[in-house]
């Protein structure tokens, strides 16, 4: 299909996992590609060169500046922003008990790039939008329910969710702002997370993990539903049933 042929999208964190896989999919849609890294400079450009119509920005999220810059890159290359995916995060996985183990350290890093670099990259998007463009967040079950790698993770999925749906608010009707929130994928990340893979395969109701393609898809099907804005979109096949 081809029906973001002439459309922008720019998808942060899109070196590899999730975000690379949301860029191909968009691409193959059609559209014209701002691929996103902080680190991994080389993979990012790789995947930007093996798309039809890309470039690759390096930038850091956290950085209200490098936001900008990245947005400006977009629209001077290709004219505008019509989608954009935030995807980039972090987190650190530490059992739930160990309240010492969360530094204030691994909170700041944590809040800033899934909090502040959503909002950073928000912004600076929203002021060069035009009537119909989409934002799209990737949270996660973790930021609906108390379960993910850590209790700053949690937090800052939660406050995400919510910031989505006051960003639906704020922009509307120009602008829609939805959100994913994927379980377990599987990405590089999560390769040795072999306990909880286990655990969601046998209890989720489509007794599998995700993969990078299935939250690709669910970006496509909202970016494509002129209607949605506001929702938090649960993928995790069934496992918070």
């Amino acid at each position: 299909m081809d029906d973001f042929s002439g459309k922008t999208v720019v998808v942060t964190g899109s070196a590899s996992g999730i975000g690379e896989a949301v860029a191909r999919g968009f691409a193959a849609a059609g559209a014209s590609i701002v691929v996103n890294s902080v680190t991994s400079h080389e993979r990012g450009t790789n995947v930007a060169e093996s798309l039809p119509s890309a470039i690759y920005i390096q930038a850091d999220i956290t950085d209200e500046a490098d936001c900008v810059r990245v947005i400006s890159g977009a629209t001077d290359t290709f004219g505008s922003v019509d989608v954009l995916v935030n995807n980039a995060g972090f987190t650190k996985v530490i059992p739930y008990r160990d309240l010492d183990a969360a530094t204030d350290e691994t909170w700041d890093r944590i809040w800033r790039t899934n909090v502040m670099g959503t909002w950073y990259m928000s912004r600076a998007a929203a002021r060069v939008m035009r009537t119909g463009s989409s934002i799209i967040n990737i949270t996660s079950v973790a930021g609906l329910r108390a379960m993910g790698s850590s209790i700053p993770y949690g937090t800052s999925k939660a406050a995400l969710n919510q910031m989505t749906v006051f960003l639906a608010k704020a922009l509307g009707p120009d602008i829609r702002v939805n959100a994913v929130a994927p379980g377990l994928i599987d990405t590089d990340w999560t390769s040795d997370w072999d306990e909880i893979r286990n655990t969601v395969q046998k209890s989720a109701a489509l007794r599998r993990s995700g993969q990078p393609a299935d939250v690709a898809e669910a970006c496509l099907g909202i970016a494509r539903s002129a209607y949605m804005t506001g929702a938090i979109v649960k993928l995790d096949g069934g496992l918070t049933l």
